[in-house]
């Protein structure tokens, strides 16, 4: 074969086994040759595919140098030693950067979140006799460019193609598998659970019901913060928040559209907006649109309020909002009227070719997501090292 693709569920076990195989198949078959590991940035691929692969391989007796600065390794058995270059394929702006190299073999990992310039541009640089393809991802949509070029027309392609479930990671517990099948629902249980390509469609949260999600904060809130989405021309939302017993409410908002007022706000009137919103209340932050930057400044220059910028993945949030929604982590007050006939309204866009919901009814969907993904989740962006000096009492 001249490929491998592995797709399937998360957590199945499909980087793993791709990411051993294609270091033993390159030590055993070469020797001094240039391979790539690919992920959607390097941090990424260093952190979920590189990170636990070198320690697999110093178990069974592989030498293996790790040079950060030069994003590069070499990787050594029975007296066979390869190079295996790392690069990020985040953007179209990521083809260039591995343009020009010679390659014996690259894999892919999370293909399917790669542009397709870089993709195609990293099989083209695998030119060398019995050089060879890899390939593992998760589900996306079926008119998904990898899926219809490469699993659709895998045999066209001389590739091998396996389907992993979560049945195929015997390290995976049944609780751990149960949590997994809570987590998601709709399309995003198919494509992550199931394994299986499928579009998402129909609203983004249908799990919001009224008669669950609706409701006041039992008592006054220990603590406020507040989320926004910036418009000038499209409508501007604010959210207070207020933590009560470990749930956060929408208590009020305000959300203010210059299409049907007909006049445009200033960023000096959206502030004051914002202050007759939050009146006598002590709020600890104030979670904005990360592009919003003339909105932040005029905040700032007030000096009244603490100001940051949202975390803005818009599926990671979606999810995490969808999550929470589920769990209970948020409630919206009934005096919250546009979130409300937002949530019936909020749909994915079913003729884009990613998934991406549609630019509609989706200003108080975008303070909710940032104000969950920001100050509701707990996952940290990342992890730190520190030394210490050895004492006698270690």
């Amino acid at each position: 074969m001249d490929a491998v693709i592995c797709d399937g569920a998360v957590r199945s076990g499909k980087t793993t086994v791709l990411s051993f195989s294609f270091v033993l198949w390159a030590t055993v078959c070469f020797q001094g040759h240039y391979f790539a590991l690919c992920g959607k940035t390097r941090t990424n691929i260093r952190r979920n595919l590189i990170v636990p692969l070198c320690e697999m391989l110093r178990q069974y007796g592989f030498h293996v140098s790790d040079y950060p600065s030069r994003n590069m390794m070499t990787i050594s058995y029975a007296g066979h030693t390869n190079h295996f270059y790392i690069f990020g394929g985040k953007d179209e702006s990521s083809a260039p950067l591995i343009q020009g190299i010679t390659l014996t073999g690259v894999l892919l990992d999370e293909v399917a979140l790669m542009p397709r310039s870089f993709v195609e541009q990293a099989i083209a640089r695998c030119s060398v006799n019995g050089s060879r393809l890899w390939f593992s991802c998760n589900p996306d949509k079926p008119a998904h460019w990898f899926y219809q070029e490469w699993i659709c027309r895998a045999k066209e392609k001389h590739a091998l193609y396996l389907h992993f479930t979560m049945d195929d990671n015997p390290a995976l517990s049944p609780a751990v598998r149960k949590r997994y099948q809570r987590l998601y629902s709709g399309a995003f249980y198919d494509r992550y659970v199931k394994g299986i390509w499928t579009a998402a469609q129909g609203l983004v949260y249908p799990m919001f019901q009224e008669k669950y999600h609706i409701a006041s904060p039992p008592q006054i809130p220990d603590r406020y913060v507040v989320s926004c989405d910036y418009g000038t021309v499209n409508p501007i939302s604010f959210g207070l928040w207020g933590e009560c017993r470990g749930c956060w409410y929408r208590i009020a908002e305000s959300y203010y559209d210059s299409r049907i007022s007909g006049i445009t706000r200033t960023d000096e009137e959206h502030y004051q907006a914002l202050t007759a919103l939050i009146g006598d209340r002590k709020i600890e932050t104030i979670v904005i649109d990360p592009s919003a930057a003339s909105l932040i400044a005029c905040i700032r220059s007030h000096g009244e309020y603490r100001v940051q910028a949202a975390k803005n993945d818009v599926l990671y949030g979606i999810h995490r909002t969808a999550d929470a929604l589920r769990n209970g982590e948020i409630k919206i007050a009934p005096e919250c009227r546009d979130a409300i006939r937002e949530f019936s309204l909020y749909a994915w866009d079913e003729k884009s070719p990613r998934d991406q919901p549609i630019k509609e009814n989706d200003h108080a969907m975008d303070d909710i997501r940032y104000f969950v993904a920001t100050i509701v989740d707990h996952t940290p962006d990342d992890f730190f090292v520190a030394a210490l000096e050895r004492g006698n009492a270690f």
